[in-house]
């Protein structure tokens, strides 16, 4: 047998330097904006609550912005902390911050012809002498220093790729109607002239013409339920990539008069909708010695080891960012692949909520303890973050392979994989925010005054979804995701 025998599949390596930007200066971003025939540019955030909002401006008035020293535009204070019309604890009516154009964002938006956006990062308007222009808590500044420090501390990169399940509706109201019922990967559900099959090779070349690496696509189990895949990009670009391929299935869909949804579990009866994060582990520094847990992952390096470890042990406060809703709890249930309720890995174990995925020396994690609720910068900061702690303290993995699912193992099965007491993942919101605001190593890797902004817009979050019946907060969750 050859030795390439074992390996399968595209191996990503992170880019060694900084990447090269598509757009690096002002003056290439002009040029894009003219060789696109762009009209208006749409300046893009995201808030806490995974509102995707976004100011358009004519190109003339763009470039004009584009020759000032600090290109961006006014928000106010309350812009990442405000759902609906309800203002979140601890943000001001008062006040204003600069959003500050990143010109690498730059993306044509295929579904709206003559239009691009970008996305930028939230600063002081009036910086201090000495704090300077940054808002810690801004979702994009967030998961670059966490990034940039596991980096500096660690030696460690990372990519990061996404599942994006969605189901399409032909109808919303009084009911969510799914546009079809056929199964999972099924022909049935894709046949050519149907309106589906039309919107998600839209979706496809959409998504290609932005600069996105579309990986495959293709039919999910749930009624109407499909899935895209994109490539794997260090973790900012990943973010900003996910924002636009949930934009992009948004429009595509809307124009063909459907809608699409990312809600978490629409039927009780069949499996929810996720935002499954594969992530992968890279250092740049030599590898440990030998350790004890070897038994434990032979095929994992004593870094990804140190990092799983930490991941599962801080996983029940990392699902109140991943996890945000009421209904994100609704999916995550035993027996269903969604990842199951136990905070435990196992290679290609769709019953763990951290599957190991690829051949050795090759690996990389799957989270599937994420849907499409959630804010995809705040998502991936908070992995980043549980899981370096375990790489800086050197943590020994204390759980093996769980082959089956841990829900299904009898007491000795459990013993063998290092399950005796095995940790449980959060079954309700209430309690996935109380794990968040006591897990002291979350709160200093992402920040004390991020940790309470946050959990502050969750609650009004979760107030704003809040119906009478459960039917009714279904079709206002649809609505809102």
């Amino acid at each position: 047998m050859s030795q390439d025998a074992n390996t399968y599949g595209i191996v990503y390596t992170p880019p060694q330097a900084p990447p090269e930007l598509s757009v690096q200066t002002v003056r290439d971003l002009k040029a894009r904006l003219t060789l696109h025939g762009i009209r208006y540019v749409r300046i893009t955030w995201v808030d806490f609550s995974n509102t995707v909002r976004f100011r358009v401006l004519p190109v003339s008035y763009f470039r004009k912005l584009l020759d000032t020293s600090r290109p961006g535009v006014c928000l106010a204070k309350v812009t990442l902390g405000i759902v609906g019309i309800l203002l979140a604890e601890g943000f001001l009516g008062t006040g204003e911050d600069l959003y500050v154009i990143d010109v690498s964002t730059f993306r044509v938006c295929a579904y709206a012809p003559g239009h691009a956006s970008v996305m930028g990062c939230f600063q002081e308007k009036l910086p201090s002498p000495t704090a300077g222009p940054t808002i810690d808590f801004c979702p994009r500044t967030l998961v670059k220093r966490i990034a940039d420090e596991a980096y500096a501390k660690a030696g460690l990169s990372f990519l990061v790729g996404f599942e994006s399940e969605f189901i399409i509706l032909s109808e919303t109201s009084p009911k969510p109607i799914a546009v079809n019922n056929a199964d999972w990967s099924c022909a049935a559900k894709l046949f050519s002239g149907s309106k589906e099959t039309v919107i998600l090779e839209e979706i496809a070349d959409t998504l290609q013409a932005g600069g996105i690496e579309l990986q495959m696509y293709h039919a999910e189990a749930a009624p109407g339920q499909f899935e895209v895949v994109t490539g794997p990009l260090p973790p900012l670009e990943a973010a900003d990539a996910l924002v636009f391929t949930r934009q992009t299935i948004y429009n595509v869909t809307n124009k063909h008069g459907y809608r699409a949804t990312f809600a978490p579990r629409l039927h009780k009866d069949n499996c929810g909708s996720a935002a499954h994060m594969h992530l992968s582990v890279h250092s740049s520094r030599p590898s440990p010695a030998s350790r004890a847990d070897a038994s434990r992952a032979p095929t994992l390096s004593p870094t990804e080891r140190s990092f799983l470890q930490s991941l599962l042990t801080h996983l029940p406060a990392v699902c109140a960012l991943t996890l945000p809703t009421r209904a994100s709890y609704a999916r995550m249930v035993d027996g269903i692949w969604a990842g199951g309720t136990y905070a435990a890995w196992g290679t290609d174990n769709r019953e763990a909520p951290v599957r190991l995925c690829g051949p050795p020396g090759h690996h990389h994690f799957e989270l599937k303890c994420v849907d499409g609720t959630s804010t995809p910068h705040i998502a991936i900061a908070g992995v980043i973050a549980a899981g370096v702690r375990g790489v800086l303290d050197g943590a020994l993995l204390a759980t093996g392979d769980c082959k089956i699912p841990v829900a299904l193992m009898d007491e000795a099965q459990r013993r063998e994989v290092g399950q005796e007491n095995p940790g449980r993942l959060p079954r309700i919101l209430e309690d996935a925010r109380e794990f968040l605001a006591g897990d002291e190593v979350l709160r200093e890797g992402l920040g004390a005054d991020f940790v309470e902004k946050y959990l502050a817009v969750n609650k009004v979050l979760d107030q704003f979804l809040k119906e009478d019946t459960e039917d009714a907060a279904i079709v206002r969750l649809v609505e809102y995701y």
